[in-house]
């Protein structure tokens, strides 16, 4: 009961008309940002944050989510209409949506697509609604040995987890430690790697990163794509949409599967593209027509819509509870936080009530005005794809730059972006992936401040972090997941030598 009252308490602060007038501009920001191929959620959020600095804490995280949420509709516009995913979690949404797009039924696919990330999503808040604040208490006890636990095991989820290579993984996720640790030692008092220069004593601003790797680079790989928008045309009426929703309801089983498929990925460090894929394939596996599946068949839209968003909107729980992201976005939102002067993690039910429930509300509303939008207002997103490519990169190259300078006022954080631009190019063309440097950026110095508490708690012994049952589980999970890419790698050999 105490959850549903801090709930509605949270729904009256989330319906206040400013908050409101936000939640519509950030859903019709973030549908153009998925509609744009390039640009995503964690892009869009990353450059558009230096506008929420003159907004309250509570407003400005519900704009930026909200941005998030429409980014998640929007990327299955372009996947369906155009075979272009605007998103890396779309790509599986292709390949049953274009081709009923081509077959005559694009508002069946677009309605399949809205309706069931709205689902994905709505189950995903029940999640963090009931099960935040109880992770939450369970997390007070927590001191600065556990704390480094779950952050090491948030770091080896992402090496365990990792679908590509796991030292790529882990040189990325050192590479932002590295990053992290340039400036002012909050320790010692100490500068490091700072090499005599005095912009960089104040070390590597996160969202200066962020807009470089994600922003920048996505225009340089763009531009190197040649994208040309050719697409079918999309409009949806309520005949289709009744007819469309009549028949998901015979396919009830991958709506609820493929959310708990995505709740699932969210919450550990996989994320919506994983998600996504992992869904489609299940999908497929346990499907009577799996054979026709990548021909036109409506189950291969509903799971990897509903995976993705049940995803992306769960990976909010670890990021509000532990101050640990489940995504990309998420690590983006967290950096917010931070900026806001807010702390991420348990404290922040007891001493930020009204903002972490006003958040939580506004993901409610801002699910069910996301699917109004996207239902009613597909012709127009979609017109978009008809602005010559050029002309959008240079505004986003605008926005960046504008966003990067207004961080500190100072023109070397252009180009330090334009430098993190060309590296975020540089590491998807030789695929390093993104988030664990974002990750490690973020955590880095929280990481290493627990990390030099519990030992200075210890007297410099590391068996404080195997001191308890708590903290010795956590440990012990993580070392496992560091790990498990060598021990899937030993047992592929055995089975080799077996067939040999």
């Amino acid at each position: 009961m105490s959850e549903l009252v801090a709930l509605l308490h949270g729904f009256t602060i989330a319906l206040e008309p400013t908050n409101l007038a936000l939640m519509v501009a950030g859903i019709v920001l973030g549908v153009l940002i998925g509609v744009l191929p390039g640009l995503g959620g964690a892009n869009g959020v990353a450059i558009l944050l230096p506008l929420t600095f003159t907004l309250e804490p509570v407003s400005a995280i519900i704009l930026l989510s909200c941005i998030y949420w429409g980014a998640l509709f929007g990327g299955a516009i372009t996947s369906i209409l155009f075979n272009i995913p605007g998103e890396p979690w779309s790509v599986a949404t292709t390949f049953d949506g274009y081709p009923m797009a081509q077959q005559g039924r694009a508002a069946e696919a677009l309605t399949a697509a809205f309706t069931s990330s709205f689902i994905g999503a709505f189950v995903a808040i029940l999640l963090v609604t009931f099960v935040s604040p109880l992770v939450a208490g369970f997390a007070l006890r927590f001191g600065p040995a556990e704390f480094f636990a779950v952050m090491f095991l948030a770091f080896a989820s992402f090496i365990g987890f990792s679908s590509g290579s796991p030292f790529k993984t882990m040189a990325s996720m050192m590479l932002g430690f590295l990053l992290a640790g340039v400036g002012l030692d909050t320790v010692t008092g100490q500068l490091r790697g700072t090499f005599g220069s005095t912009e960089l004593m104040r070390g590597f601003h996160f969202l200066v990163v962020v807009i470089g790797l994600f922003g920048i680079s996505e225009i340089l790989q763009s531009i190197e794509e040649g994208l040309a928008f050719r697409g079918r045309e999309g409009r949806i009426d309520l005949r289709a949409v009744l007819r469309t929703w009549g028949e998901m309801l015979r396919h009830r089983a991958i709506v609820l599967r493929s959310a708990l498929i995505g709740c699932w990925m969210g919450i550990t460090p996989a994320g919506a593209t994983p998600a996504s894929f992992m869904s489609y394939g299940v999908a497929r596996r346990l499907s009577h027509h799996g054979a026709e599946f990548g021909r036109g068949r409506i189950e291969g839209v509903i799971a990897p819509e509903t995976a993705a968003h049940a995803a992306g909107t769960s990976a909010l729980l670890p990021m509000l509870t532990l101050g640990i992201p489940g995504s990309p976005t998420a690590a983006v939102l967290l950096g917010g936080l931070i900026m806001w002067g807010l702390q991420p993690g348990p404290m922040l039910f007891v001493e930020q009530k009204d903002f972490v429930w006003g958040l939580i509300a506004s993901m409610y509303l801002g699910n069910v005005v996301g699917l109004a939008i996207v239902l009613t207002a597909v012709p127009w997103f979609a017109a978009i794809l008809r602005i010559p490519f050029p002309i959008i990169a240079a505004i986003v190259l605008v926005v960046c730059a504008i966003g990067a300078y207004t961080v500190n006022n100072a023109a070397f954080d252009i180009v330090l972006m334009l430098i993190f631009g060309v590296l975020g190019y540089m590491m998807k063309k030789l695929d390093y992936p993104l988030a664990p440097l974002v990750l490690a950026l973020v955590l880095g110095d929280r990481t290493e401040q627990s990390f030099r508490q519990a030992l200075l708690l210890s007297e410099g012994s590391f068996s404080i972090f195997f001191s308890n049952a708590l903290v010795s589980s956590i440990m012990v999970l993580g070392l496992v997941l560091l790990l498990w890419p060598l021990f899937a790698r030993l047992r592929g050999g055995e089975r080799a030598r077996a067939s040999a």
